[in-house]
């Protein structure tokens, strides 16, 4: 069986409603602070993101996940020091490709660009202990679990812990072959 691939392209104006297509849901949003988002909530969201492409400097890079040409999810960086070559990812997925691997291929590339397009020396992401699926794909990404952020996020079912994870650029560096990188950035 050949492997399909995930492509990250810059976020654009017009993908606004494939995002709100898992922005709406509440499996989609469930351990996060926003969301279910509605329409103009979508559009908001996306408007911002669009811009930060144009911040100077600019410290946050959204990409939509696009798989055969269809937007299948989100990933972004976040460059939270540029002193100290400090960054942090996130990602999202559409319910109705979870368990397929997508996860995995944005967290890829998105490490990928953050270590090889920014020179950056450390980044780190965050998951609420109960998502399970997230924090397997982190420890696929070869990310370290470095511990537990208590009460880090107020959400719908009440405070949200935070898992950490990180991966340092030389640990990255040695498995990072065979991974396509971000395009169109």
């Amino acid at each position: 069986m050949s492997r399909r691939w995930v492509t990250l392209d810059k976020i654009a104006s017009e993908d606004w409603s494939a995002i709100h297509s898992w922005a709406c849901r509440s499996e989609a949003c469930w351990y996060q602070a926003w969301g279910p988002n509605t329409e103009a909530q979508t559009q908001e969201f996306v408007a911002g993101a669009v811009r930060a492409w144009s911040d100077t400097p600019q410290c946050r890079f959204p990409f939509v996940a696009r798989l055969a040409g269809n937007v299948v999810g989100m990933g972004e960086l976040f460059v939270r020091s540029r002193v100290q070559r400090q960054g942090e990812i996130t990602y999202i997925v559409h319910p109705q490709v979870w368990g397929q691997g997508i996860g995995t291929q944005i967290g890829r590339q998105l490490l990928a660009y953050g270590f090889g397009e920014l020179g950056l020396h450390r980044i780190h992401a965050t998951c609420d202990p109960r998502n399970v699926g997230s924090s397997q794909v982190l420890a696929k990404l070869g990310m370290t679990h470095e511990g537990s952020l208590r009460h880090t996020q107020l959400i719908r079912d009440g405070w949200r812990d935070s898992l950490i994870f990180s991966v340092l650029e030389d640990e990255w560096s040695s498995a990072a072959q065979g991974t396509p990188s971000a395009r169109n950035c």
